[in-house]
């Protein structure tokens, strides 16, 4: 296994990134009067994802990185709620997007006890 030496180099944040990717392309099919609500606040909640891990990463204590990744794990919720919205406003189909949220806040999750197992 490489050794990780930039956050680009951790699948959570890899991963996350192409959601990102993802949230953006689909929200420009959203009705323009949700510009300033759910397009807004989707697009806001994937970045969250992506820009913690990124600011965990650069982080020295792991107190500290737990923080920033116990965020963005809770901003992949964020995302996938407000997916499921926007399918069940007939928005966009989203289960793909759903589903790589649910992906990214497993392996976040697994960053978590990784890091919780070197602190013990």
């Amino acid at each position: 296994m490489a050794k990780i030496q930039t956050y680009e180099d951790l699948i959570a944040w890899q991963k996350a990134h192409a959601l990102v990717l993802s949230v953006y392309q689909l929200t420009k099919t959203f009705p323009k009067d949700e510009l300033f609500g759910l397009t807004s606040q989707l697009r806001r909640a994937a970045v969250s994802i992506t820009s913690n891990i990124v600011e965990g990463f650069s982080r020295h204590s792991n107190i500290e990185k737990i923080r920033f990744y116990n965020i963005s794990e809770s901003s992949c919720q964020e995302v996938h709620y407000q997916l499921r919205l926007a399918h069940e406003l007939s928005y966009s189909q989203t289960l793909q997007e759903r589903e790589q949220a649910q992906e990214i806040s497993k392996i976040i999750a697994g960053l978590i006890k990784s890091i919780r197992t070197k602190c013990d």
